[in-house]
């Protein structure tokens, strides 16, 4: 199986690891939006979609990505990083995962953990989640892409 992630990680590599430890599972190639081509997006038959979280939202270079790829057809996950926990009513994943739907991907997950934030009121108290994502996230990242593998991912 093919599988393409495409990982905007752009503070301390929180989502670059998550994305890896995806990858060693699914033997997949990792890419950032700016290196993703997206006729090798369309070849595969799977890809990631994933970022930190900023301001509750997914990274704007990931997202303006998903908004600039040509209607499709394909599977597609999408996982997330954040220093605080999703707000039950505002997934962080919910807006990209609209979007891919809309341009035909078949989503069959997301998956988010905790990570190592230094944003800015956290900045003074030296980050919070410092440890993070730890083995713990990792294996569960791992597990969700091996569900991924097996067809049957859900949200994590």
């Amino acid at each position: 199986m093919k599988t393409v992630i495409v990982c905007a990680s752009v503070s301390h590599g929180n989502t670059r690891r998550v994305a890896d430890s995806m990858a060693e599972t699914l033997d997949a190639k990792v890419v950032s939006p700016e290196q993703a081509d997206p006729a090798e997006l369309a070849a595969a038959d799977l890809v990631g979609f994933g970022s930190g979280v900023f301001y509750s939202r997914l990274h704007p270079r990931l997202t303006d990505f998903a908004k600039a790829l040509p209607a499709g057809r394909g599977r597609a996950f999408v996982f997330a990083t954040s220093g605080l926990p999703e707000l039950p009513l505002m997934p962080f994943a919910r807006p990209l995962v609209r979007l891919l739907e809309a341009k035909g991907f078949e989503v069959e997950g997301s998956f988010s953990c905790r990570a190592f934030d230094t944003w800015a009121p956290f900045k003074l108290l030296g980050g919070i989640n410092k440890q993070r994502p730890n083995a713990g996230d990792l294996a569960a990242a791992r597990a969700f892409a091996g569900r991924l593998w097996d067809g049957r991912a859900s949200a994590s």
